[in-house]
């Protein structure tokens, strides 16, 4: 019923993952590129996917490759960027008809790839680099994007906590990188950063849809070919004891104050009690009916949201809440006093129960997206340890009451970050 049907075909220097399904009526490209992250170019690696999605050499303008885009029934494509664990991942989205469903017959697939493919490994170039027209233009843009986080005072503020966090790993660097960074990035020290990433990233190619794996893999072995590149080992998350509570308070200009606490949970997805992980997460602040919910929000008044979400690859947990300056004290109390039910196992057999039909929901819609797919097999390319969508889905029907509770038990307080007002507040 859950069954992913994955094939995975080892090509020149990329891992071509193809799903055959009958779900969608278009196919779905995702290409998936990995390095560690490092300071040193986090910058450079977060302007990069903008830089390539901006013209290739048969589309040399914005407009002339929206235009081939639109030709092709209006596919999608865009660029993102995330961090899993110590890993800083670049993405490109390509999403095309199939052709299946339309009268014209044209191999919408092969041209979507051969997009990507131009796109990625035959970028425009002019003496040796990038055109320097494009580089300004995209450097403006990421300042902006950065600007953007810096302005949304939820985002900001989780950014900062983990910048607290882990000032001393490599997971403090944010996605985006750093705006002092931009100016200094030219458009040759960019395109000599491109070939470093051309040459060694791990690159995992996605093809979803009502497709021939067979047919796939030969257009793909003919069209992307990457030099082989020896597999890097998995990035490990060193797990960093706490010492001493870290307390930081920052004023700003704001009237709502941000309450952000990190924890370190020395569970991560390749950890036998990640499943365990995932329940507690649920109760204790992940859905509507979870504690910080109820007890934070509703039951107390003190936040206009409160919640918690994990880092499955990193082993952090991140509570989030947006409180009045004044309470500062009193919701950091009550916070703290629902983890610590959790680990007295202050929680019903029916919220266990409930908590696990919202994940399983969860997965399962997240599977109904072709993109959502992909997000879910990935974690087995960043993880040493890869786990089929059916066993996870048991793996939660089967955490007990028990194990939640000693999942909880590992949970040990980190960071506490509070973003207030000029005015008042701690």
């Amino acid at each position: 019923m859950f069954l992913l049907n994955e094939t995975e075909h080892k090509l020149s220097g990329l891992t071509l993952h193809t799903i055959k399904t009958d779900k969608f009526k278009t196919n779905t490209i995702v290409l998936r590129m990995k390095a560690p992250l490092q300071e040193e170019y986090v910058t450079q690696r977060a302007l990069l996917p903008y830089v390539l999605q901006s013209e290739t050499a048969s589309y040399p303008s914005t407009t002339s490759l929206r235009s081939y885009l639109d030709e092709l029934y209006g596919a999608a494509l865009y660029v993102d960027l995330a961090k899993k664990g110590e890993n800083h991942i670049i993405t490109f989205f390509v999403e095309i008809a199939n052709e299946l469903f339309l009268k014209d017959q044209t191999p919408l697939l092969d041209k979507a790839i051969a997009l990507l493919q131009e796109m990625v490994l035959s970028p425009i170039t002019e003496n040796g680099a990038f055109k320097n027209t494009i580089v300004e233009k995209e450097k403006r843009s990421l300042k902006q994007r950065i600007q953007a986080v810096n302005d949304d005072k939820m985002r900001y503020s989780n950014l900062r906590l983990v910048e607290e966090m882990c000032k001393d790993e490599p997971y403090h660097l944010h996605v985006n990188g750093r705006i002092e960074d931009i100016d200094t990035i030219s458009a040759q020290s960019l395109y000599d950063y491109y070939q470093k990433v051309i040459e060694e990233d791990e690159i995992d190619l996605y093809i979803i849809g009502n497709i021939e794996p067979e047919k796939v893999k030969e257009v793909v072995s003919s069209t992307f070919v990457f030099a082989d590149r020896n597999k890097r080992p998995f990035t490990e998350t060193k797990t960093k004891q706490v010492v001493k509570v870290n307390e930081v308070i920052e004023k700003q200009d704001v009237k709502q104050g941000k309450l952000n606490i990190g924890y370190r949970t020395n569970t991560t997805y390749s950890d036998p009690d990640y499943d365990a992980l995932q329940v507690f997460n649920g109760i204790f602040g992940g859905f509507s009916h979870s504690k910080l919910f109820i007890n934070v929000r509703e039951k107390e008044s003190l936040a206009y949201y409160a919640a918690s979400r994990v880092e499955s690859h990193k082993g952090l947990l991140m509570v989030m809440s947006g409180i009045d300056v004044s309470n500062y004290d009193r919701a950091v109390t009550i916070i703290k006093e629902q983890l610590q039910a959790m680990v007295d196992g202050d929680f019903t057999d029916e919220i266990m129960t409930q908590t696990k039909a919202v994940i399983r929901n969860q997965l399962l819609e997240t599977i109904d997206t072709s993109r959502g797919i992909a997000e879910v097999l990935y974690h087995n390319v960043v993880s040493p340890k890869p786990r089929k969508l059916e066993d996870w889905i048991s793996g939660i029907e089967a955490v007990t009451k028990e194990e939640v509770v000693n999942v909880a038990k590992k949970i040990e307080l980190d960071t506490i970050y509070f973003l207030t007002g000029l005015e008042g507040g701690k």
